[in-house]
């Protein structure tokens, strides 16, 4: 926790250091419980539905047990990959299948797959990002199928992007895989993350809606990390710091919005932090992880605290120019130290206490994605 503390302090003052040119003071951020409160920041207002006579802020309740859940069977879904599909690889339990998001002050509008098809008839809806976009991207995909099981689908798989049509609506549910979002290149002096580059950019235009999602490979390391220098301008760093890293290659993702991006003509989302559950003590349960977990937490806040990468994010899209709205999963998400794959996948060597089984938690995002464009 004391850990947690000094990194932000530290992340705090670098960023108040990097904006205090602008003329203007930072406001600084306040927390209440694990959700930290962005009063100025344009992608908190848009994260606030309009209900009634009421605004609510749909990312701040609780998990409910609801035996209609889930939205739908794994074995009738065909896109599922086998990273994600728990009750096939032989999960033993169910329950974690049946907790719905319930927002304190509003309901969330149920998920209608038909009417999403109509609503966006004809157009193209890019995920953008790494494995858990990969996730967020069945997840909907699936959801969309249980309600047109028998229409007609086509899937699409080249290099890096993959997309699956709904023939009939036209609609085109596409997945861009970029674990940074910034360009990661083989060169002479070997694998380069270039921080101020963003040349994939080339592959998100046209789109009606983006969905962007990059964090968890910023603080791989060692055997794990796919690149072997960073490099901004022309300089070429063994590393750094991996979250000012992560906040230098935001803002080249933010100033591509910025000059790519037609509010008029699409639709931009950013996917928010999505936690891991390697670690019981988050919750307060040193001795465990996700394994075997069949519940979510049930405290009134988490342990853990918000984690500092969301400081990052929100500096980013509070600055930036474009309209983004913040889909602000990661303090529900850290709740769930029951939805994760855990041993029963079929294509992630060891524990996997990152990524989310399906049915599951990508889900519940689509739900909030869905609250936001209805």
């Amino acid at each position: 926790m004391g850990n947690s503390f000094m990194r932000a302090l530290f992340l705090s003052l670098f960023l108040l250091i990097i904006f205090s040119h602008k003329g203007r003071a930072n406001k600084a951020l306040s927390f209440e419980g694990n959700e930290e409160i962005y009063k100025n920041n344009a992608s908190f207002v848009q994260g606030l539905r309009k209900i009634g006579n009421n605004r609510c802020n749909i990312y701040r309740g609780k998990w409910v047990y609801d035996a209609s859940y889930p939205l739908y069977d794994s074995y009738k879904c065909p896109f599922i990959d086998p990273q994600f599909n728990c009750q096939k690889y032989n999960r033993p339990d169910k329950s974690y299948l049946k907790y719905r998001w319930q927002p304190s002050s509003c309901n969330l509008p149920r998920f209608n797959g038909l009417l999403f098809l109509k609503k966006w008839r004809g157009k193209k809806i890019m995920f953008v990002g790494d494995s858990l976009s990969f996730n967020m991207w069945q997840s909907l995909s699936c959801m969309i199928h249980s309600w047109v099981p028998n229409a007609k689908t086509t899937v699409v798989k080249i290099g890096s992007l993959s997309q699956i049509t709904f023939v009939d609506y036209g609609v085109k549910l596409l997945l861009y895989r970029t674990p940074y979002l910034v360009d990661l290149v083989n060169e002479k002096a070997g694998r380069v993350l270039k921080l101020d580059s963003i040349r994939n950019g080339n592959y998100w235009r046209g789109m009606d809606m983006l969905i962007f999602n990059t964090w968890h490979w910023w603080t791989h390391k060692e055997s794990s990390q796919p690149w072997d220098y960073i490099q901004e301008g022309t300089t070429l760093h063994k590393d750094m710091d991996r979250l000012v890293a992560y906040y230098k290659g935001l803002t080249t993702w933010a100033r591509w919005v910025n000059l790519n991006v037609n509010p008029s003509k699409t639709r931009v989302f950013f996917q928010g932090v999505s936690p891991t559950h390697y670690e019981g003590k988050d919750w307060g349960n040193p001795s465990k992880s996700c394994s075997r977990e069949s519940q979510p937490f049930f405290g009134l806040r988490y342990p853990a605290g918000t984690p500092v990468a969301t400081i990052v994010v929100n500096k980013v899209l509070s600055r930036i120019k474009k309209p983004v709205t913040l889909l602000d999963i990661t303090a529900l998400s850290q709740y769930r130290k029951d939805a994760h794959p855990s041993f029963y996948s079929g294509g992630h060597k060891g524990l996997d206490c990152s990524h989310w089984c399906l049915p599951g938690l990508p889900d519940t995002w689509n739900q909030l994605l869905y609250a936001s464009l209805f």
